[in-house]
């Protein structure tokens, strides 16, 4: 049936956690999905089928935002950074005061900028965007919220259950996702720390890069964890440096997300590390993956910013040189080992 305003719920993005998103909405409301491609729209609405999953038959699809957008006042728009700001300069047209966006992506915004440009002018906070931020930026859009947690798309296809975090200033927009998501196999915390749950968000990837790494190369589950909780430091490190909290990097959006990002094969920042631990290339797993994942992009505009707010934080350094300059993994190894960390938790 319809949410409880007649109105079915939106989403904004085709890919696999698109796909999963609108297959959890169908638990509860009628959900029409936006797909750029026409191909994937007549896949979901002549077959039902998306990604190798049957959706349930209140999944329908189209390739034109403005119906999407009208027809739904409360959109989840899930699509790479990278592609985020146009997304959102395409449907500004159609929005209005009264929607309410719930972002599923986890990434950053580059302003003033070019990607290319990043070694040569680093990234300043002014240069940097949360995609909060852009929706803000980009629309006339006021209440925002962010869905975050350890949601990997291909076990929520599978139905397998999980929890997340739907983190808004608002409690309004809190309570909406909760009440279109909330499941028997979806549970949905609640937080007002929007900055805190999209920095862990993002930040997680980078972590998870190292992770795949160190299991491509052959090492085991203790250097694992070593570099999961020093990972984990550095991402408050940046999260107090930008302003957020430091809760919501332990708890659903931070540790949980992380755990599950870092040690899975179904996480593209684990595959890309891992195969580079492997001994591929850079430029053969970027080929070869349908998507680049977050974290390669993250760790490039992290690195640069961590020099901006001049934080201490050699495993974002070790990761960079590893992946962009193909500096040995044994011989980063040795530095983060030899590290003269001064005491354990410094941050509390």
């Amino acid at each position: 049936m319809p949410t409880a305003n007649g109105k079915p719920v939106g989403v904004i993005g085709g890919g696999s956690f698109g796909t999963a998103i609108a297959n959890l909405l169908a638990y509860n409301t009628d959900v029409l999905i936006y797909a750029r491609k026409q191909e994937v729209v007549d896949l979901i609405n002549t077959r039902q089928e998306r990604h190798g999953i049957v959706l349930p038959e209140r999944v329908r699809a189209t390739n034109d935002l403005a119906e999407v957008v009208g027809a739904c006042q409360l959109l989840f728009p899930v699509v790479p950074s990278i592609s985020f700001r146009s997304m959102m300069q395409d449907m500004a047209p159609y929005l209005h005061p009264y929607h309410i966006l719930i972002h599923a992506t986890k990434g950053f915004d580059l302003n003033g900028v070019l990607e290319r440009e990043i070694e040569e002018k680093g990234v300043m906070r002014s240069n940097l965007s949360t995609i909060s931020e852009v929706i803000r930026q980009e629309s006339v859009v006021v209440r925002i919220g962010c869905l975050s947690g350890p949601n990997l798309a291909q076990e929520i296809l599978e139905g397998q259950p999980t929890a997340t975090l739907i983190a808004s200033k608002f409690t309004e927009v809190i309570s909406a996702g909760k009440a279109v998501l909330s499941s028997p196999l979806f549970h949905v915390f609640g937080s007002h720390d929007l900055l805190g749950a999209e920095l862990a968000g993002a930040l997680k990837n980078t972590i998870a890069l190292g992770s795949g790494i160190l299991k491509g190369y052959g090492l085991g589950k203790n250097i694992q964890a070593m570099l999961l909780t020093r990972g984990l430091m550095e991402m408050v490190y940046f999260g107090k440096a930008m302003g957020s909290d430091t809760e919501a990097f332990f708890g659903t959006a931070g540790i949980g997300d992380l755990i599950a990002t870092a040690t899975s094969k179904k996480s593209r920042n684990y595959t890309f590390g891992y195969r580079l631990g492997r001994g591929e290339t850079f430029e053969t797993i970027a080929d070869s993956m349908p998507e680049l994942a977050e974290g390669v992009r993250t760790l490039k505009i992290t690195r640069y910013l961590a020099r901006y707010y001049k934080l201490r934080v050699p495993i974002t350094e070790m990761l960079y040189r590893i992946v962009f300059q193909g500096f040995p993994v044994q011989d980063a190894m040795n530095y983060l080992m030899t590290y003269p960390y001064d005491v354990d938790v410094d941050f509390l």
